[in-house]
């Protein structure tokens, strides 16, 4: 005899949203987060914020586009992440949260 499944979406709606897949969202982007710093370029400047430093997780359990799962996420709150991600005509960009991102993909 086959086995026969019926999904309840209630249920998988519940399980999205635990603390269990909120506390595992939150140890991947801290993973994420420590390669980023790793490999973050150090400026040396007086009075500048330290992209290296300005890292920061944060978590919920409402999170993605339809608010209906547990998210973590990781930010940079330095004033010029921008430029260091994504370069400018001078700058050439060193893509960190991208590479870090790839790296802690694959555990």
């Amino acid at each position: 005899m086959a086995a026969k499944f019926k999904a309840s979406h209630k249920g998988i709606g519940e399980l999205l949203r635990s603390r269990m897949i909120e506390a595992d969202m939150l140890h991947r982007a801290e993973k994420i987060a420590a390669a980023a710093e790793a490999i973050a370029p150090v400026y040396r400047g007086a009075g500048h914020v330290h992209y290296k430093d300005s890292f920061r997780v944060t978590s919920t359990s409402r999170g993605g586009r339809r608010r209906d799962r547990a998210v973590a996420y990781v930010t940079n709150t330095s004033p010029h992440a921008r430029f260091v991600e994504y370069g400018t005509e001078r700058v050439q960009a060193h893509h960190v949260m991208l590479r870090a991102a790839q790296a802690g993909a694959g555990e």
